[in-house]
């Protein structure tokens, strides 16, 4: 079965976030000063081939904590969907 993979990864919350202070920055001189406390992570998603929606959550997890994420500075959340369908995990 395929199965699509939604994943974000984040700076962990304690930590500084350079790209997003300085997004912060261009944003209050553009005239957007009301947005505040902005974080930049990247968006991943992926096509998973797997036997069930839970083994393709397994799939998933392992890639992010082996290769996509830095768990000492990032934190990830991620949703499985069918391909073609809504159902969520």
């Amino acid at each position: 079965m395929k199965f699509i993979a939604e994943i974000d990864v984040m700076p962990l919350k304690a930590l500084l976030d350079p790209q997003g202070r300085a997004v912060a920055g261009v944003l209050k001189n553009i005239g957007l000063a009301q947005l505040e406390n902005v974080r930049v992570g990247k968006h991943i998603t992926v096509e998973v081939d797997a036997t069930d929606e839970s083994h393709a959550s397994k799939l998933v997890e392992d890639a992010c904590k082996k290769l996509l994420a830095n768990p000492i500075m990032e934190s990830y959340h991620f949703v499985v969907n069918k391909a073609g369908g809504k159902d969520t995990q």
